[in-house]
């Protein structure tokens, strides 16, 4: 079984699928630090990178075959990232949402814990600046993957399951998704 995780930022898909890889035995593979590897690799910052993806998916690519690798060669393991979904469609696939705010308030307290991912992405010292970032995130995906793809990532008819993460805590939606995937391990 292999399970693919996207969302809003801030929904808890990481976390998320760091315990269900955990709790399943599963390897679990994060686009998040294959985008930050490929900007280390070429010595660019991630909003460096950004701006070129707008204008050339040959930055997506690398990232985007390897995906496409791991679900023709692989089995059991779960995967966060915008389009591991589209590449891997035998995944089951989940999407997580959360509102604007909160999901801003989670990303603020993660940024406390971890100071280097505040400078890397760009200063976010206010639930403001986190909102107007996340905006700016989801338009800019909305551009690359409908320009690319030809796909909406947000668009809930690509998943097995949306869960809005907005009023439940961490362990509410492990146990939501862990009795998703219970219920169609054996379909």
């Amino acid at each position: 079984m292999i399970i693919s995780f996207n969302g809003n930022h801030g929904s808890g898909k990481s976390t998320i699928s760091k315990m269900v890889a955990e709790k399943l035995s599963f390897k679990r593979y994060d686009g998040g630090s294959f985008f930050r590897n490929t900007a280390k690799q070429n010595k660019m910052t991630l909003k460096e990178l950004s701006a070129l993806r707008l204008k050339d998916p040959k930055w997506d690519n690398e990232i985007d075959n390897y995906i496409k690798n791991l679900g023709e060669t692989e089995d059991n393991f779960v995967a966060d990232g915008r389009m591991v979904w589209h590449f891997i469609p035998h995944s089951l696939k989940i999407y997580l949402k959360v509102n604007e705010l909160e999901a801003a308030k989670r990303i603020y307290a993660e940024l406390q814990k971890d100071k280097t991912r505040n400078i890397e992405e760009g200063a976010m010292d206010s639930l403001e600046s986190i909102i107007d970032k996340q905006k700016k995130r989801k338009e800019e995906d909305i551009v690359i993957y409908g320009k690319y793809y030809g796909v909406d990532i947000h668009d809930p008819k690509n998943y097995d399951l949306v869960l809005d993460t907005t009023g439940l805590s961490i362990q509410e939606v492990f146990k939501k998704i862990m009795e998703f995937i219970e219920s169609r391990k054996n379909k």
